[in-house]
């Protein structure tokens, strides 16, 4: 009697943590209790640690199976990722019955669903791309529903953007209008008494009488029209489902592709999570019936545990733990600095940014292949966590992304494991002391792991290296892949990383976040008290969280006019909200509500979520916000309302934090331990006597001095304070470890020092992809911010590739062309000179790719000449130079879009150039680069339809700024590689991580050869275009060295039409192909093709004249090609052959440009994936909702063409059907092949 206990519960994959804080007569204690998720010796891991928690605190004596009473439980809340997992693993994981909870009903295996009619494919189409652009197969994770059970019905809803509520034909049913004023046109469902509506019948019983018992509802619109998905559910309900996913009631946001998978993911889950509940229950007195259960949602509040689903529960674990960093790390006496989430578990690392109570979210993600609109913190995960395997391929180190998993786990478990993790290696180097590990580690097995790796790379790498060399290299590139994820959330968004607190949870985290903060100049770490169980901590300090969003019409803007109709929409909102809340017993001084809305630019899809300012000046804000994270605003442009959102917040209850006394003396050492360091670079590696404490010998403001590590066994932790750290507790119980000082960098270089090259190809490559994301953050066009068509790389103060980001593969290799042009045609570089070019004739592929080249200078300090490569650098030339590729929407020519069908010579495919400054001194010509943009209008040509300038001029220049602003951002991230080594380590890895890349391919090279020449057969292929063109290819390859000759002798002389090829995409088709056929994740750059010689004789269409039309040779020739290499080698059969270049426009309507999926080529061991991106582009398709409310267009299918892959053992993927009908005169283009 008298106690009361407050449950907290963070159930994970592998633990269960729980923070259990007790109430008895006025004073407060709590316990802290960890155990594994999946043991046989109980049935529900939350439900034994409630067990044992009583048994301890109330004196009861309780076994595994027997019913916990609930009189003594104030709350359990709960946290939990084994939706996550659900998710992750698929149907797999809906065979392990151990995940179900005691008694309950295995998870559904299959889930039906009903679609628009037209769409039956659309969400296993998706936006069309392929997950890793170098996998021939192009495997995608599963599907959530069953492809047998996917029902359209033929109900449609269309928005009217050419009318108004005053001008719509009132006396036609079929036309609707809404209170703001949306008009749509409605295609009714089928009545009862309708033949129709007994087929619909007919076809929702099928999946029932299959034993589906759940299914996804999505229709076109039904976003702002939800009738017709309210009526089909009531059906399906009245048919027997158990369970119904609504695609309008979960979310209410524009785009059917995420509307449509948050609903399979919410019919897939809930049944899921409902049974596990059940489950945990059932063990409860009267199923725990008036106890106050609550589950952690996504966005990082609490609901009752009956309004918990599957769609909101995806980051519902981690979500915990960013409250609990967030609201316990500091008082309320001083104002709480930028926090960084660092989170890292056994199979991953999270990360996430918060700032006083402003949290960071996001409203829309992407998981294995699966896109859910649900608002959720912004938790950037990486595939780097203690469990992560380290791997040594093709010449080179990394870690992860596979996990050794809880099970076997880690070699040092002892279990049988055969893979070494990042667990091993701070095991061996003792940085764990495992005396203080929960159960007994296992070094002999982990020093002979470490040997046999350590003999295995020196071997091929004809190095000396030690295993505590090797397995700190791999900790090296663990911290890398960390830091990467944390300037994401932080410096991608406008945010300087170094003005932030590291903010440390997780098991392993402790282990690594000393170097993870040097690294990006991060000077204090706070490690919680209960840094082990912070997502089950942060539950105690959550409230409970309501949203309510409604979509605004078309075109909504965000003007004084409009406020009043704003204003009296909130006040109908939160109405709801606050009525939700006092059904829960909330009284009135206890709710909070957040009025916000989510703005964008007219034209853009990047909306930003806007609180209600204290003067509401939304603009003001919106601007500001867009700034900070773009680097410009759009002051011309329309700010448009896409939709409304009230956030209410119910303030619940929380744990009491606790105030640490002083303490009458200083820690002691309680043992000496031998833990290896590496300070600096060019210093030995050494084990080193450290000191190692326990955290409960510390009182307020208690300091000790690294190196050491402190070990708190109670609650799980190891912090390894580094040297030139210090670690001083706070009166909450938390240490703040302060990082004194940089270690020197090295003054001696080693380009065969395997773990620098292989830390030097993550660094090189994060520039790349970093200067990516900048570009479409900064970008205007649907074209680049949207559906990604642009590539960013890295290139050599020669102009050879350094590092090219997985972007397009069409632009792999080929932009080298460009910048080796620029270099040899003799420019006088200078400072923030910008260089546009995009002539075929010099390294561009076709027009509308603008490349933009900037180059990098060195003006550091230099104490002796510095040699690369045999050559002594000249720093008054540039040393690098970045470049991005981004396809503008229009730039002139004969037909919008400037991708016309039928050009014959250059000029009528719009504006061109081999160099144009666009930058001089820093300042952006404006006036140049407008005359060259409207150039092609003032060209006469011999032909009737003349070319005209760009149709979109302003478009243009914004979308060049946002090149120069992403090539800026290269060279900062170039210069502080510079800063963190040196500009001779920087150049001298530069050229190691080329000659890593040769070696990789010259060895898949030999074995190629050895394989033809053992089975006596040659490399060759001759294929055709629709127009009867021939491209012949033969392949010699010296099966001792890999030197390799690709021969096109014989092809096809320039053509009068625009299927010519530069030379530069021949390349990038080469690039591609061989990078695809290499087994494992070699570095893209120059090296790659050092071994290949390409021979294309001058004056056939792969070598074509300056004025030859290109257009179609960089979408379509480019597919051919690569479809004749991967032939000739055998590697896989031809996939669609072109990227289907769609594109339209006219007079009062923009242009608009897509690429359409097709079918990929079987290969050996596998059938073709059907309807995806292949081989040469991987750009996304338009959502059709986004498609039609933007353009004069109705999508009447996109669909799968079903048995148009072909036959054989191993079938080709098939292509896809998309109908398009055109509501007003426009022109339309398409570039298109296979069709003879």
């Amino acid at each position: 009697e008298g106690h009361k206990i407050r449950f907290n519960i963070d159930r994970g994959g592998t633990f269960t943590d729980i923070y259990a804080e007790i109430l008895s007569q006025g004073n407060v204690s709590f316990k802290v209790l960890n155990l594994l998720s999946n043991d046989p010796s109980y049935p529900n891991a939350p439900r034994e640690g409630i067990r044992q928690i009583f048994n301890e605190v109330v004196g009861l004596n309780l076994g595994v199976h027997d019913v916990i009473p609930t009189k003594n439980i104030e709350w359990i809340r709960m946290g939990t990722t084994v939706a996550t997992n659900a998710l992750l693993e698929r149907n797999s994981f809906t065979k392990n019955k151990k995940y179900s909870g005691e008694g309950a009903l295995p998870p559904p295996k299959r889930v039906a669903l009903v679609i628009t009619k037209g769409f039956k494919d659309l969400l296993q189409i998706s936006n069309q791309t392929r997950p890793n652009i170098f996998d021939l197969t192009c495997s995608k994770p599963e599907l959530l529903f069953d492809p047998q059970f996917v029902i359209e019905v033929d109900e449609r809803v269309r928005i009217r953007t050419d009318l108004t509520a005053e001008d719509y034909p009132s006396s036609d049913p079929a036309f609707k209008v809404f209170p703001n004023g949306e008009v749509i046109e409605v295609k009714p469902l089928p009545m009862q008494n309708d033949p129709h509506f007994q087929q619909l019948v007919t076809k929702l019983k099928e999946p029932l009488a299959a034993g589906v018992y759940s299914i996804a509802i999505v229709f076109l619109h039904s976003y702002v029209y939800p009738d017709h998905e309210e009526a089909v559910a009531r059906i399906c309900k009245d048919l027997g489902y158990k369970y119904v996913a609504v695609s309008s009631h979960l979310t209410r946001s524009v785009k059917a592709v995420p509307r449509g998978h948050t609903a399979t993911v919410d019919a897939f889950l809930t049944p899921f999570l409902e049974s596990y509940i059940t489950g945990f229950k059932s063990g409860f007195e009267d199923e725990l019936r008036g106890v106050d259960v609550s589950f952690m949602k996504s966005d990082g509040g609490l609901c009752p545990v009956e309004k918990f689903t599957g769609f909101i529960s995806i980051v519902s674990g981690p979500a915990g733990g960013v409250i609990g960093y967030s609201k316990s790390n500091f008082g309320e006496e001083k104002e709480v600095p930028p926090l960084v989430g660092f989170d890292m578990g056994g199979t991953s690392t999270d990360v996430s940014r918060v700032h006083g109570d402003q949290y960071q979210y996001i409203h829309e993600t992407e998981l294995d292949g699966v896109f859910i609109q649900a608002t959720q913190l912004d938790i950037n995960t990486v595939a780097a966590g203690g469990g992560s395997v380290l791997h040594f391929k093709q010449g080179y180190m990394d870690v992860g992304p596979d996990s050794v998993g809880s099970d076997p786990g880690p070699v040092c478990y002892g279990r049988g494991s055969e893979k070494l993790s990042v667990t091993d290696a701070n095991f061996l180097l003792g940085r764990i002391v495992d005396e203080y590990f929960p159960f007994p580690l296992h070094r002999p097995e982990t020093e002979k792991a470490f040997s046999s790796l350590s003999q295995q790379i020196n071997i091929v790498t004809k190095e000396n290296k030690s295993k505590e060399e090797i397995a700190m290299g791999f900790i090296k590139l663990a911290n890398t892949k960390m830091a990467e994820a944390i300037k994401k959330v932080t410096e991608t968004k406008g945010y300087d990383v170094t003005k932030h607190i590291l903010c440390v949870f997780g098991g392993a985290a402790p282990q690594h976040c000393c170097s993870i903060a040097r690294s990006l100049n991060i000077e204090t770490i706070f490690i919680n008290r209960y840094s082990s169980v912070l997502s089950a901590y942060g539950l105690g300090l959550a409230d409970e969280k309501q949203e309510l969003k409604v979509p605004c019409k078309v075109g909504f803007a965000l003007c004084p006019e409009n406020m009043k109709e704003v204003n009296e929409e909130f006040e109908k909102m939160i109405i709801s909200i606050v009525e939700n809340f006092k059904k829960r017993k909330f009284s009135d001084d206890r709710i909070v509500t957040k009025k916000i809305l989510n703005l964008r630019y007219d034209g853009t899809d990047t909306v930003l979520s806007i609180e209600k300012p204290e003067d509401e000046d939304y603009i003001k804000i919106f601007e500001e916000n867009y700034y900070r994270e773009f680097g410009f605003t759009m002051k011309n442009d329309k700010i448009i309302i896409e939709s409304m959102t009230v956030v209410g917040l119910g303030k619940s209850p929380h744990i009491q934090k606790f105030i640490y006394n002083k303490s009458p003396k200083p820690p002691p050492v309680i043992k000496v331990h031998k833990c290896y360091f590496k300070p600096n670079d060019d210093e030995e590696g050494k084990f080193i006597d450290t000191n190692v404490y326990l955290l409960s010998d510390f009182g307020d403001g208690d300091k000790v001095v690294g190196p050491c590590i402190v070990i708190d066994p109670k609650y799980f932790m190891n912090i390894v304070v580094e040297p030139n750290c210090t670690a001083q507790l706070n009166k909450y119980g938390h240490l703040e470890i302060h990082l004194l000082k940089q270690f020197k960098k090295s003054s001696e270089i080693s380009t065969d020092d395997v773990v620098k090259r292989s830390l030097f190809i993550h660094r090189f490559m994060s520039i790349a992809e970093q200067m990516g994301v900048a570009l479409q953050r900064t970008s205007k066009s649907v074209n680049i911010k949207e559906r990604l068509d642009f590539s960013c790389a890295l290139f050599s103060h020669t102009g050879g590739l350094v590092a090219n980001a997985p972007h397009l593969p069409v632009h792999l290799g080929a932009m080298q062309f460009a910048v080796k042009f620029q270099i040899n045609s003799g420019i006088e570089w200078t400072p923030n000179d910008v260089i546009l070019s995009n002539h075929p004739a010099a390294g561009g592929s076709h027009l509308p790719d603008f490349t933009v080249i900037t180059p990098v200078f060195y003006d550091g300090p230099l104490e002796k000449p510095i040699i690369v490569d045999g050559r002594e650098v000249d720093f008054k030339k540039p040393i690098f130079f970045v470049a991005s590729r981004a396809h503008h929407a229009d730039i002139g020519g004969i037909t919008p879009g400037s991708m016309p069908p039928f050009s014959r010579l250059l000029v009528e495919e719009g504006a061109a150039t081999k160099c144009l400054k666009i930058t001089e001194g820093g300042q952006f010509r404006t006036d140049a680069v407008m005359e060259f943009l409207m150039a092609p209008g003032k060209i006469q040509t011999p032909f009737e339809t003349q070319p005209t300038g760009s149709r979109k001029p302003d478009d243009n220049i914004a979308d060049l700024k946002a090149q120069i602003a992403a090539n800026k951002r290269g060279i900062d991230l170039v210069k502080d590689l510079i800063d963190a080594y040196s500009i001779d380590e920087v150049l001298s890895m530069m050229v190691a991580v080329q000659r890593a890349a040769e070696m990789a391919v010259r060895s898949k090279l030999i074995q190629i050869a050895n394989e033809r020449i053992k089975n006596n057969k040659p490399i060759h292929y001759t294929d055709y275009m629709d127009n009867g063109l021939k491209i012949k290819l033969q392949i010699h390859i010296d099966p001792n060295n890999g030197d390799s000759v690709f021969d096109f002798t014989g092809t096809s002389k320039e053509t009068y039409s625009n299927v010519n090829s530069p030379k530069s995409v021949v390349s990038s088709a080469i690039i591609y192909s061989l990078r695809s056929m290499v087994d494992s994740d070699i570095p893209l750059n120059d090296g790659c093709m050092v071994p290949v010689k390409i021979i294309i004789p001058e004056g056939t269409f792969l070598s074509p004249s300056d004025e030859a039309a290109v257009v179609g040779g960089n979408v379509l020739t480019s597919q051919r090609i690569t479809d004749i290499i991967l032939a000739a080698f055998e590697a896989q059969a031809n996939s669609q052959g072109c990227m289907n270049n769609f594109t339209f426009g006219g007079k009062g309507s923009p242009s608009y440009y897509e690429t359409i999926a097709g079918g990929a080529g079987a290969g050996p061991h596998w059938n073709g994936q059907s309807a995806i991106q292949c081989h040469m582009t991987n750009t996304r398709i338009t959502d059709p909702e986004i498609l039609e409310r933007r353009f004069p267009v109705k999508l009447l299918e996109f669909s799968i063409r079903t048995g148009s892959g072909g036959s054989g053992k191993y079938v080709g993927g098939n292509g896809v059907i998309r109908r398009v009908q055109f509501l007003k005169p426009i022109t339309v283009s398409i570039l298109s092949e296979r069709r003879v």
